[in-house]
């Protein structure tokens, strides 16, 4: 009997392998789906440990320059700087935008970097080829995610700009690949108008009487003047003094210079538990439809199976098997059916979904091993019903007509 279950698999094999591969495929888009979300999270981790802060200054009563648009003064960094515990300050600047390259455009994030060198927070922690930004304008790396090669040009704004350095996994917290640009190019990329906007502008200030108030010579002048000046940023990185705890030195910032300041838990707490609870919430919902179809594929098949060899089992118990046998049986092959679909399933989703999917897909071995219990299980449950059929079957039926 202990071989019972594995000749009747083989008597019926092309049904159950065509029924393991249509499992397995539903299995390997729900390991992607659990790649998905861990990818989202793993993203939004290394947005934060690529920037290097401890903290982040941000304009006040906002989420951030993640989550929210921030906008705060260029010079409130020289402030900061001078703070008990602050080792160091660096102004930041970030725009999803469509970057213009060779072959049209990749969507980026456009992160605007103080003057500086590798280690300042900001830039990132390390480069896989080429070299780092050492002029003060039309120079960039990029994330090799984008696509971008050393040399290449790529068009942001009205500037060209030659990519200079590659670095890996500096993407944001919607997985798009990064662009590193000098500060004062993206202080200007982010707030640039066309021609067209600059001269409604000045007709607009020119046709104002608010500006034309006398014993103020050369106030239209200025303010046209200043028209393509930004002197804004949108958030404030600072690094902690070793032995100095980052809630105090968030809280002296917040009481003295009235701005908004999150620590790393807390702007983890943003990325995930608000910018990503959507999209989870969404992965879950297919997660619980996915395994509501398999378990419904699995009790079908374990029932047709079943059904076929009625008379099988009747001969069975009239010869005196017991019926922990005949359980043992259908079980057998439920975990079988599910075993195939679960190594169809991780081969697929490891070697073709997760390649192919457009965003970074994390498929961790805990996830794994989790999915392969569940499969277990939800085939034991759906073999239920086929069991209790067999269990039914009149031994009478083995030497009927």
């Amino acid at each position: 009997m202990i071989s019972l279950a594995g000749r009747d698999i083989m008597h019926s094999w092309g049904k159950f392998v065509f029924t393991g591969l249509g499992l397995g495929l539903l299995i390997g888009i729900t390991l992607s789906m659990a790649g998905i979300y861990r990818g989202m999270v793993d993203d939004a981790k290394v947005l934060l440990d690529g920037s290097g802060a401890d903290l982040w200054v941000v304009q006040k009563d906002t989420l951030g320059p993640y989550a929210e648009p921030s906008s705060i003064y260029d010079d409130v960094w020289r402030g900061l700087r001078g703070m008990p515990g602050v080792e160091e300050a660096a102004n930041i600047t970030y725009l999803t935008m469509p970057v213009g390259t060779r072959d049209g455009a990749v969507r980026a994030m456009v992160t605007g970097i103080a003057p500086g060198g590798p280690g300042t927070p900001g830039w990132p922690p390390h480069l896989v080829a080429g070299r780092p930004i050492t002029r003060g304008h039309y120079e960039a790396v990029a994330d090799v995610a984008s696509g971008l090669t050393l040399g290449e040009s790529i068009q942001i704004r009205r500037h060209t700009y030659t990519v200079v350095g590659l670095t890996r996994r500096m993407v944001s917290s919607g997985g798009d690949p990064m662009v590193f640009i000098p500060l004062k190019d993206a202080q200007e990329a982010q707030f640039l108008k066309d021609n067209d906007a600059i001269r409604e502008q000045r007709r607009r200030t020119a046709e104002n009487p608010a500006f034309q108030r006398p014993g103020v010579p050369g106030l239209l002048e200025a303010i046209s003047a200043s028209q393509g000046a930004n002197p804004y940023v949108n958030a404030v990185l600072v690094r902690v003094k070793a032995g100095h705890d980052p809630e105090e030195v968030a809280a002296a910032i917040r009481r003295w210079k009235r701005l908004t300041v999150y620590t790393r838990y807390q702007m983890e707490d943003i990325l995930i538990g608000k910018l990503i609870a959507t999209s989870s919430r969404q992965i879950f919902l297919f997660l619980v439809i996915l395994s509501v179809v398999s378990s419904a594929i699995v009790a079908f098949i374990i029932y047709t199976l079943t059904m076929g060899k009625i008379r099988e089992i009747a001969v069975l118990k009239l010869i005196g098997t017991k019926n922990h046998t005949i359980v043992g049986l259908i079980m057998k092959q439920a975990l079988a059916l599910g075993l195939i679909g679960f190594v169809v399933g991780k081969i697929s989703a490891t070697l073709l979904m997760a390649p192919i999917f457009p965003k970074y897909v994390l498929l961790l071995p805990l996830d794994s091993a989790l999915c392969l219990a569940i499969v277990m299980a939800i085939c034991l449950l759906s073999s239920t019903v086929a069991i209790r059929i067999a269990l039914l079957v009149d031994p009478a039926e083995a030497i009927g007509g």
